[in-house]
């Protein structure tokens, strides 16, 4: 089995300029921001990154450019599913050669995949398309529509596609999670993939995890984590508090282009996205802004700093004690 995908992945957002063409000029940027902030991986063209929305020569460009800026300081795992399936596996070969540490897809979506069969048939033609690379089959079911089982899925794939190593897990079925975390005796890479959930995931696990917000809040789910190893729980259960909090402020707008503009209040070019995702007016940047103030976020939700600020327990470079 190849090495497991540990501690924060960020889920990377795409620069793009005002016109909605990509500023890959922005990558290296962004990438010294994640390193610096403690993640240990980045994954590329996801639904972050906005990868469906892009033509497979932009998602080529932005894969490339983020692992010649990565390399060799975070793990790289390029998302390469479409709906057409011969379309995936190009993308799958692309990052082979360019050098990912592993790939991942979606399965089809316009048309739903309905049996458990089909998936694992689906899986494997992609797969097929980079047979040296690590594979990492993406569940976001509230995005394709699939709903197959899959501890079911894991055990027929795990069988039929030689280069499947783990599952990158975005629903809120704990237990499905679990079940395949200890499915042959922990055969797989099972990486989580609920920000505001962490906390569960950890609780049943999980190693490694996937998300959105850490491109901005890094720091504070390495606090959480911190937190859960020394089963210091009161603690852990305040900072995930902080992370739902972040969410909901967040989904108040378009959520992506919120994330977006933090970023950009970071010092980063981050540009907009691209429809049909909206982005946001300047009236709802510069409220954004008064939001992230007035909620208290702003005060700990800072680049490179520790994510808590003192209100029940002293937090510092991600080590946790009492006041």
């Amino acid at each position: 089995m190849t090495q497991p995908l540990t501690g924060l992945i960020a889920a990377t957002y795409t620069p793009m300029h005002e016109d909605g063409s990509l500023n890959l000029d922005a990558v290296p940027a962004m990438v010294n921001h994640l390193e610096r902030s403690g993640v240990r991986g980045i994954y590329i063209c996801g639904s972050t990154g906005e990868g469906v929305s892009l033509t497979g020569v932009e998602r080529c460009d932005v894969a490339e450019a983020y692992i010649s800026a990565a390399k060799g300081r975070l793990r790289t795992i390029v998302q390469v599913g479409h709906n057409s399936i011969a379309e995936a596996r190009q993308l799958a070969s692309h990052a082979q050669r360019c050098g990912a540490d592993a790939f991942s897809a979606i399965p089809p979506f316009y048309y739903k995949i309905e049996t458990m069969q089909m998936l694992v048939d689906c899986a494997a033609q992609i797969a097929g398309g980079a047979p040296e690379l690590p594979f990492y089959y993406y569940h976001i079911p509230a995005f394709t529509g699939t709903s197959v089982d899959m501890v079911d899925f894991m055990s027929a794939a795990g069988l039929r596609i030689p280069n499947l190593v783990g599952l990158k897990y975005t629903a809120h079925k704990v237990f499905e999670f679990q079940a395949c975390r200890e499915l042959n005796n922990g055969r797989f890479d099972v990486v989580w993939g609920a920000d505001e959930m962490l906390l569960a995931g950890l609780a049943v696990g999980a190693r490694g995890a996937i998300g959105s917000t850490y491109n901005i809040a890094a720091p504070l789910y390495r606090d959480i984590i911190d937190a859960y190893d020394r089963q210091d729980m009161e603690l852990a259960q305040e900072l995930q508090m902080r992370s739902v909090a972040l969410v909901r402020l967040l989904n108040k707008y378009p959520f992506h282009a919120a994330t977006k503009v933090v970023l950009e209040l970071y010092g980063l070019e981050a540009g907009p996205c691209r429809e049909p995702l909206a982005s946001l007016s300047k009236a709802q940047k510069a409220q954004l802004a008064i939001d992230l103030e007035e909620s208290g976020c702003w005060e700990w939700l800072r680049p490179g700093e520790a994510a808590a600020t003192k209100p029940k327990h002293a937090v510092s470079n991600g080590v946790a004690a009492r006041e």
